[in-house]
């Protein structure tokens, strides 16, 4: 459980770094919106791509090798920043954010269904929540220590000359190598420990396709519109923020995971024990409808609800509509972690097949967020595009309600 502890925080803190490297990237590669959020494609759709192909690795080794394999590939895609910083080149970056998403895959394909099967089915929700307050955890802290490091000795980004363009990139160096050594002591770690393999049962449905289970395909297009509104939510906050001039833009991912790690409190002390995984999953999706009106409408100068949230903590207060994208991590926190028990329920040896196709779901965080910047690129409206994510809760609200029910795709 601490060496899958450890891993989550890695998922963590390499996934929600893209929030705060957007707006570099954007002043680096000189990048409009739309260019930058390519930043969240390369690395997501490293999910779709290489999903199935991993799954098939994860069969052949067992999930311990796999775990241990993705950790490398990982090191790899971290190395690769330095030639993408020194040479400036967006499409080396988005190389490097390619290679740390395959790595990133085949971990999140051998390690979620550890915490499913671990345990009780009707409990899994609570342990995915545990091992996503350490994830998000890790989302926290990513975009401060990453920002504090890239802009010490710079101060900001605004108005840098070439000069300041060039120190800026070759500031990604350093971060970018540390996180490679720590990736290949993890690689060790894994690779040596007494993780034990994931034994499954003969079970009924040896000859069926992974396509023939509804819960598992529609969970997966569930799980695409959830990834894809909690990477807007996470990773749009800042260029949307930093639009409406608010000075520490970059450091913005930070506000919706503490939202997120909140979120993952109440699975963690409510469900089993007060309130199902499904009704969970309908009260998520439910409430980040809500936030997303809240999102639209509300003042871009008032700071009246984070005054109300956070004003005495004396941490820095943010436009009402800024804020609401940060509650959104409350909505979303609770999502992943219902539905994965719902979908992999009694799926037998088919549950790395099954995992893979979940996991093929990322790449909603690399095409919604493209969709949202496009949106707002066309309408010059940043504010009303965040609406269309309703689109994404009615989809999860429906798979709470009804679609992890079927059977079949016959009933």
């Amino acid at each position: 459980m601490i060496i899958i502890g450890i891993l989550f925080f890695i998922f963590g803190f390499v996934t929600w770094l893209n929030g705060s490297l957007i707006p570099f990237l954007q002043v680096i590669c000189d990048l409009n919106e739309f260019e930058a959020l390519f930043v969240t494609f390369a690395f997501y759709i490293a999910y779709t791509v290489m999903a199935f192909p991993m799954a098939s690795l994860l069969e052949r080794t067992g999930y311990k090798n796999a775990m241990a394999i993705g950790l490398l590939v990982m090191s790899v895609g971290s190395l690769l920043f330095i030639p993408a910083a020194f040479s400036g080149e967006f499409l080396l970056f988005l190389l490097a954010l390619f290679t740390l998403g395959t790595g990133l895959t085949i971990l999140q394909t051998a390690s979620n269904p550890y915490i499913v099967l671990m345990g009780s089915i009707e409990s899994a929700a609570m342990r995915i929540s545990i091992m996503g307050l350490i994830n998000k955890s890790a989302g926290v802290l990513a975009p401060l220590v990453f920002t504090a490091l890239i802009l010490s000795g710079i101060g900001s980004t605004q108005d840098l000359s070439a000069q300041g363009i060039e120190e800026l990139a070759s500031k990604l160096v350093e971060p970018y190598i540390v996180m490679a050594v720590i990736l290949l002591l993890l690689v060790a770690l894994v690779k040596f420990s007494s993780l034990p393999e994931l034994e499954f049962e003969d079970d009924p449905y040896d000859d069926e396709s992974v396509f023939s289970f509804p819960r598992v395909v529609l969970g997966a297009v569930a799980l695409f519109f959830y990834v894809g509104i909690e990477v807007i939510a996470g990773d749009t906050i800042g260029l949307y923020a930093q639009g409406l001039g608010v000075n520490a833009a970059t450091t913005l991912t930070s506000y919706t995971m503490v939202f997120m790690v909140l979120g993952y409190l109440v699975g963690v002390f409510f469900i089993p024990k007060y309130f199902s995984q499904q009704s969970a999953l309908i009260s998520s999706a439910l409430v980040g409808i809500l936030l997303l009106f809240g999102v639209a409408f509300s003042s871009t100068t008032s700071t009246t609800i984070s005054d109300v949230l956070w004003g005495w903590s004396g941490v820095a207060l943010l436009p009402d509509s800024v804020a609401f994208v940060a509650l959104l991590g409350f909505a979303n926190a609770l999502v992943w972690p219902t539905i994965w028990p719902l979908a992999l329920q009694d799926m037998g040896k088919h549950t790395a097949k099954a995992s893979a196709l979940l996991i093929m779901a990322i790449a909603g965080g690399a095409l919604l967020p493209l969709a949202f910047g496009k949106i707002a690129q066309l309408t010059g409206d940043m504010q009303g595009a965040y609406l269309y994510g309703i689109i994404a809760y009615l989809i999860i609200f429906l798979y709470g309600v009804k679609f992890h029910k079927l059977q079949s795709w016959r009933a």
